[in-house]
């Protein structure tokens, strides 16, 4: 049986490392998000300085203090599947490498993301609830919009921000958005766009006693998978960021028996491209590259430039005090910087981690993340 913790033991109070482990211990694989998003919604409603909404499993928090500028800090609820290898660590309930709150917990979305969403619940509780123990005298210098959504490790059409943009796009007006995806504690600006191509070939099916009566769909896309392997990706310096694409196969599916001659073959290829390309632009490259193949577009999504040149975010790289760097992957940057909302990425926890069975993140990082936006969204009165 799976631990679960109820909406009332949320206590937004708590250590922020401690509060990851609350979270950690509430099963949320994508599609079964509604008993975190409970627990999440409970929880704000307490607070007294924000006005809390409702989106099928998504919860939008915001602050209407009348102050010069609004961030907006945002992250997904959802994991991906429990590890299926016995005996691993990165599964449900959540687990300590020593005491409770001290070193590292494991336990699935550790990393990706539930220390960014505790942070951003317990930004909320001492921001805007007035009963954090360690805020002292802090006060918000920037109007706060929390949001916390579902349906992120799936495929784009689920997805609970997405969602958001097309029924509520004014909860997401804001002038500077932190996605608080892994990032090491270092920001992140912009992400690679993402491309996903079939390329086919089509044979002539035959009995294998007798290939030469048929065509071999398999063997013919040999080339597709030689072009594949000779392409040099790129790098491409973007706003002063080097992003590195990739282009791969990474799947490829035929025949029907062990008896048959395949008539058809589908090799599936994800290209990672800069935020300088658009959708078509990296189309048009895949193409060019597969001419002669058929050729489908599945699924695709821009990606964001860095957006490190707005104010807030100069502002906010200064209070991290670490260089700035590109993120390879693709994130929900890119939805905001389509709204028209500059975004970045900044987080708990190595991105490498993420997904894989020992899933784990420090508690000190964790904090840290914490303290570095804290310090940022308020000054002491």
């Amino acid at each position: 049986m799976l631990a679960r913790v109820t909406p009332a033991t949320l206590d937004l109070s708590r250590d922020v490392a401690l509060l990851t482990a609350d979270l950690i211990d509430i099963e949320s694989v994508s599609g079964n998000e509604r008993t975190i998003a409970d627990g999440v919604e409970a929880a704000l409603r307490a607070l007294p300085g924000l006005t809390v909404t409702r989106n099928g499993d998504a919860v939008v928090a915001r602050s209407e203090l009348g102050l010069a500028e609004r961030v907006i800090l945002a992250g997904h609820l959802d994991t991906v599947p429990l590890p299926a290898t016995e005996g691993s660590r990165g599964t449900v309930p959540s687990s300590w490498e020593r005491e409770p709150g001290t070193g590292t917990l494991w336990g699935r979305g550790a990393t990706d993301m539930k220390g960014g969403v505790a942070v951003q619940l317990a930004l909320a509780a001492a921001l805007f609830g007035g009963h954090r123990a360690d805020d002292g005298d802090a006060k918000p210098t920037r109007d706060v919009t929390f949001v916390f959504y579902d349906h992120e490790e799936v495929e784009a059409a689920k997805s609970g921000l997405g969602r958001l943009a097309r029924e509520n796009p004014e909860l997401l007006a804001g002038d500077f958005a932190i996605l608080l995806e892994p990032t090491a504690g270092t920001v992140e600006g912009g992400c690679n766009g993402t491309l996903r191509i079939e390329a086919s070939t089509v044979g002539e099916a035959a009995h294998s006693a007798r290939a030469w009566m048929g065509r071999n769909a398999i063997h013919a896309a040999a080339p597709i998978l030689a072009r594949l392997a000779d392409y040099e990706p790129a790098t491409v310096s973007v706003e002063g960021l080097d992003y590195r694409e990739s282009l791969n196969a990474v799947r490829i599916s035929g025949g029907t028996a062990g008896n048959i001659i395949p008539d058809r073959c589908t090799v599936e290829i994800n290209y990672r491209f800069a935020p300088s390309k658009t959708l078509d632009q990296a189309e048009e490259h895949v193409r060019e590259l597969l001419a002669g193949f058929e050729v489908v577009r599945t699924d695709g999504a821009p990606g964001a430039r860095p957006g490190l040149t707005h104010p807030a975010a100069a502002a906010f790289v200064a209070v991290v005090g670490r260089e700035p760097k590109p993120k390879y992957g693709w994130t929900d940057v890119a939805r905001f910087s389509e709204l028209g909302v500059p975004a970045v990425n900044f987080g708990p926890g190595d991105a490498l981690l993420a997904h894989k069975d020992d899933e784990r993140v420090a508690a000190d990082d964790v904090r840290a993340c914490f303290r570095a936006l804290r310090s940022w969204l308020s000054a002491k009165s």
